[in-house]
């Protein structure tokens, strides 16, 4: 995989939607706008999605294979090479690292994992595991004496956390 700094946020969700099938660029923005199924987890602009392609193209994780006609110049089609396809089911793979990554990173692992029929519950468990110390350590701040209510709204919102992964494990 490529290193975790090297490929941003945007460039795995555009990496991944390549995985899915070979598109071109209005497709991509399409499907992370605000009204695409992807975009309604995590948006992305149209001039970040261009720029996260040509990223991933420099980098050979994906590359052009043929152009086609379109509403105006032609379209051209990007399809993920050997290690475009690695890096994304490694990322697929791979929980986040914070409670804040979870509402985006961990759900468009999970919305793009199902779309492409893979089993999230491995990561879900996994993500669980990861998370059960922090949420625990937030849970001693929130019922410690000097408690104040950040401590409060941190574990309140850390204990919703565990009750999403909770649930979408029971749920598959």
């Amino acid at each position: 995989m490529t290193s975790r700094s090297a490929l941003s946020l945007a460039d795995h969700a555009v990496l991944a939607l390549v995985a899915e099938q070979p598109r071109h660029g209005w497709a991509i923005v399409r499907e992370l706008g605000p009204d695409g199924d992807v975009g309604r987890v995590w948006s992305l602009s149209r001039p970040l999605a261009y720029r996260s392609i040509d990223k991933l193209a420099d980098r050979k994780l994906i590359r052009a294979t043929r152009t086609e006609p379109g509403d105006g110049p032609r379209r051209t089609i990007y399809a993920t090479t050997t290690a475009g396809r690695r890096e994304v089911e490694a990322w697929l793979d791979m929980p986040v690292e914070h409670l804040r990554d979870v509402r985006t990173e961990l759900l468009l692992k999970v919305v793009i994992g199902a779309r492409r029929g893979k089993d999230i519950r491995p990561l879900l468990r996994t993500q669980r595991r990861r998370l059960r110390p922090i949420i625990a350590g937030l849970g001693k701040a929130a019922t410690a004496p000097r408690a104040d209510l950040v401590d409060i709204w941190r574990h309140e919102s850390a204990q919703a956390v565990q009750r999403f992964l909770d649930a979408a494990i029971d749920a598959r």
